[in-house]
């Protein structure tokens, strides 16, 4: 397996080597520091023994340093396993992947939007609204961009 979890830096290590300060008695299992979220100055809490953080202000939230690193960085998952130094080559080779049109995170979003707009205008024909012409072809590209997303990750 490619990712070595073991291999994750030490949580209270790897928080403060991104510049936050934990406060709070050392034995203590959750600490504070700032949330670089929403730039709130004493509302995150870290789990010091697993990594877990949450900000009580903005309800960001994960489970290890792993998670931290993406969102903060905006990193996809190797790749932050990769800055973490928790990625290892299993010395298989890797099938060529094709590129992606678009991040996987980017690709959610826009299945969110799209299948809220075709929820939306099904709903409207299931109470007896006729839909525009331009409402049709909107539900057209709709279904055009969910389609390539879906042939772009199968």
């Amino acid at each position: 397996m490619p990712i070595e979890r073991d291999r994750l830096p030490e949580p209270a290590v790897y928080f403060e080597s991104q510049g936050l300060r934990l406060s709070g008695p050392r034995s203590a299992k959750w600490r504070t520091t700032e949330c670089r979220f929403h730039g709130g100055s004493d509302s995150m809490r870290v789990n010091v023994h697993t990594g877990a953080w949450v900000c009580m202000a903005c309800g960001a939230k994960g489970g290890d340093v792993l998670s931290f690193e993406m969102q903060s960085t905006g990193a996809e998952f190797v790749e932050a396993c990769k800055a973490l130094g928790a990625w290892t080559d299993d010395g298989q080779p890797h099938a060529p992947q094709k590129p992606a049109p678009l991040p996987p995170r980017a690709a959610l979003a826009v299945l969110a939007f799209e299948s809220t707009l075709v929820a939306v205008a099904a709903g409207n024909i299931a109470y007896g609204v006729t839909l525009t012409a331009d409402d049709r072809t909107r539900l057209h590209k709709a279904a055009g961009r969910i389609n390539l997303i879906a042939e772009a990750y199968q």
